[in-house]
């Protein structure tokens, strides 16, 4: 039992930025680890970017690597997406994901637990 509940999306204008959380209820948030994921419509969900339980190990998606940053704040319970140098093509709901695991984890069956999700769109 437990919750990831998502927020900080919204409308942004290219090239501008976007800072995502996804805070977690209900578990101790340290043992698992987490990830986003993203679909835009008419389009299949696709990996972002993982972190492990400890935050020390990250991997991100070659779409998004060098623009998008994924870290964790284990005492707040909290993952964070910061999204840079944004893109139309970045347009999509987001959703953060965990599960108790070492990680980092990039497909969607590895999680069990996920957000609500959140609207992102940018314009250009």
């Amino acid at each position: 039992q437990g919750q990831l509940v998502e927020s900080g999306g919204g409308l942004v204008q290219a090239v501008g930025s976007l800072s995502l959380s996804c805070t977690a209820s209900g578990r101790t948030f340290s043992r698992y680890a987490s990830g986003w994921f993203r679909q835009a419509p008419g389009k299949e969900g696709e990996f972002v970017a993982a972190i492990n339980r400890s935050g020390g190990s990250t991997y991100y998606a070659s779409s998004v690597k060098g623009r998008f940053t994924i870290s964790r704040d284990n005492a707040k319970n909290t993952v964070y997406l910061q999204m840079n140098s944004l893109k139309p093509e970045d347009t999509a709901a987001y959703y953060c994901a965990a599960d108790y695991a070492d990680g980092p984890m990039t497909t969607r069956s590895s999680y069990r637990y996920w957000g609500q999700g959140t609207q992102v769109t940018v314009s250009s």
